[in-house]
């Protein structure tokens, strides 16, 4: 596996933010007197601000702009203020890479402050050499836009990259983009036409790590044969 660079989703990969969202969703809808679609709901992760508004905007139609804007405060508040959980294996697989001297990148969907801010409390920053955000591309996942500027900006090719999900939305946007794909499932399970894309599915960081680990001992066996 020739890979120069790494390139991580954030939310609900490296931090636990997507059952924080949901929660804080369902409360705007439940102080707002609108119904919560878990379906229409998960539907939406992994996609940036834009293509979650025309979800909703449709689902929600004249309700939409009472309910983002409850939703939006109540998520910030806790956001912007809080250390979000990092999930397992993360910072395990980002310090064996930066031993690996492997640059490595976020591409989010958020927008940018929020992004950095999260990533700040988390005390993550300082894995990262650039975080692009859902907020600089035209296009957000599942088209690979996002990727291919994250590629850039490490000037290394996406063929060369290994990129980093857990959102079905987010792989096809990894694949699409060309880069040795690992999808570590949140709260969406891959679906039938995602597994078809034959990439790598695992449970977890630990896993990709123990993965990564292994190639690199079989790369270096087959050097010395």
């Amino acid at each position: 596996m020739n890979y120069q660079a790494a390139i991580f989703d954030m939310d609900g990969l490296l931090l636990d933010t997507e059952r924080v969202c949901m929660r804080e969703f369902k409360k705007a809808c439940e102080v707002q007197g609108l119904p919560f679609y878990e379906a229409i709901y998960l539907s939406i992760i992994g996609r940036n601000a834009a293509g979650i508004e025309q979800i909703f905007r449709n689902t929600y139609a004249d309700d939409f702009d009472r309910l983002h804007n409850e939703w939006r405060t109540r998520y910030n508040a806790v956001v912007k203020h809080q250390s979000i959980p990092i999930k397992q294996g993360v910072i395990e697989l980002l310090e064996w890479l930066k031993a690996m001297n492997i640059p490595t990148a976020v591409a989010t969907s958020t927008v940018k402050d929020v992004a950095i801010k999260k990533l700040a409390l988390a005390g993550l920053e300082q894995y990262f050499d650039n975080v692009t955000t859902g907020c600089e591309v035209s296009h957000g996942k599942p088209d690979p836009e996002i990727y291919l500027l994250a590629a850039s900006r490490l000037n290394i090719a996406p063929v060369h990259c290994l990129a980093f999900e857990d959102s079905n939305n987010g792989v096809r946007s990894a694949v699409s983009a060309g880069m040795i794909s690992y999808q570590i499932p949140d709260l969406v399970e891959p679906c039938n036409e995602v597994r078809a894309l034959g990439h790598k599915i695992l449970p977890s960081m630990y896993q990709v790590l123990d993965e990564l680990k292994q190639q690199r001992l079989d790369g270096a066996a087959q050097i010395n044969v």
